[in-house]
């Protein structure tokens, strides 16, 4: 006796839809981290059953009679976020089961729950060159009036060995909207990098010219010789070279940023400076270790890094630390909103979105009360044992 249960084609495209309205719908509280630096919120914000059943299924009775899912989901990670009319726009990485990434817009009224995407995918113009990947959107208000999405443009090396299919090389892609959905695709960023990951844009002009964060590296996966995040001009976005590479914050010995480190997001604008939200990596028995860190910098010069915290702000916690691959938190999205709430959204291990919530004050608190890393662990141990000495018996 078969024990596969009867299949209902009207029964199953119910389940389907009501599970996938299921997630959206369910709301998402937050509880204080034991760090009290934000609150991490219980549910993973965007994960592959938010997507519309639409993108992953042929709906046609006749085609597709047994409601096979003809385009699989792996993951949603990695978006960029902005806060549009009130409202919060994420621009997710969508990964299918090809390995190919491509963009997807979900709005919520909270931020924190209620992701619903937009009716169909981004369409993302290619250039002369067309891009075999693209992912990690940093989304960007600028003062001239549009919003940027850079993201990471990916090409097989044309200076592989002939049956090497994994070398690739990796730029800054650059395009610019007005309302999100419609996309103007600019030329790739041209420097003296050999490649280029994590370029973001920063919001504002720096003596009348487009500013941006670079990280400069040698190879698709290895900083090599890139010593951490760089800073660069050009006279025009529409024809977007740039020359020197100033590295402004750099990677250190036995940090957390030991192996590269990059920008996330842009840098949101306070009373004390540009704070900042990056990425460390270091190397570990178990792979590649990503974590989310913070410093500041000057607000009129936003190269000069004023205020380095020491050590990580988000690390991978719970469930968090398992997914596709594993060990990593990753951003490229934070919203501060007009109340002074501050929504960091991140991803676990290039598989699901998640956001913590804090305050602008509490960020600004934060980054002026953690000490910088003495580097060594003497001075480490001098650095903790002067707080129990400060603090009450």
């Amino acid at each position: 006796m078969s024990t596969i249960p009867p299949f209902n084609y009207d029964l199953r495209l119910q389940e389907l839809n009501q599970h996938q309205q299921q997630v959206v719908k369910t709301s998402n509280p937050g509880t204080w981290h034991t760090s009290n630096w934000y609150c991490k919120h219980r549910d993973p914000i965007i994960t592959p059953a938010h997507v519309p059943v639409t993108w992953r299924y042929d709906l046609n009775r006749e085609r597709n009679p047994l409601l096979l899912e003809i385009l699989p989901i792996q993951a949603t990670f990695n978006a960029g976020a902005i806060e549009r009319d009130g409202r919060i726009a994420m621009m997710v990485r969508v990964e299918g089961h090809d390995r190919k990434s491509f963009f997807g817009l979900a709005w919520s009224d909270s931020g924190v729950d209620g992701f619903e995407f937009t009716d169909h995918a981004i369409v993302m113009p290619e250039t002369e060159d067309p891009d075999t990947n693209v992912y990690d959107m940093r989304m960007v208000e600028h003062a001239d009036g549009w919003v940027y999405g850079l993201f990471c443009t990916e090409r097989k090396d044309p200076n592989a060995p002939h049956g090497d299919l994994s070398s690739a090389v990796a730029q800054c892609g650059i395009a610019r909207s007005k309302d999100l959905v419609n996309w103007e695709r600019l030329p790739d960023l041209k420097s003296h990098s050999a490649q280029q990951r994590n370029v973001v844009l920063h919001p504002e002009f720096v003596d009348g010219k487009y500013a941006f964060y670079t990280r400069p590296q040698d190879g698709f996966i290895d900083a090599g010789s890139g010593g951490g995040i760089g800073w660069a001009l050009c006279d025009d976005i529409t024809n977007p070279i740039v020359g020197e590479e100033r590295v402004m914050e750099s990677r250190a010995y036995h940090t957390i940023k030991e192996v590269k480190n990059g920008q996330g997001p842009a840098p949101i604008k306070s009373s004390i400076g540009w704070i900042h939200l990056a990425h460390g990596v270091r190397d570990t028995a178990t792979g590649l270790r990503y974590v989310l860190y913070v410093f500041v910098t000057d607000l009129e010069n936003p190269d000069k890094v004023i205020y380095s915290p020491g050590g990580a702000f988000i690390v991978p916690e719970g469930d968090e630390q398992l997914g596709d691959l594993s060990h990593i938190v990753f951003s490229n999205g934070w919203v501060c909103r007009d109340d002074g709430t501050v929504l960091i959204y991140y991803a676990s291990c290039d598989t699901r979105m998640h956001v913590a919530s804090t305050t602008l004050d509490r960020l600004i608190a934060y980054c002026q009360s953690v000490p910088t890393d003495p580097l060594r662990s003497f001075a480490c141990v001098a650095q903790r044992n002067e707080l129990i000495d400060q603090n009450p018996a």
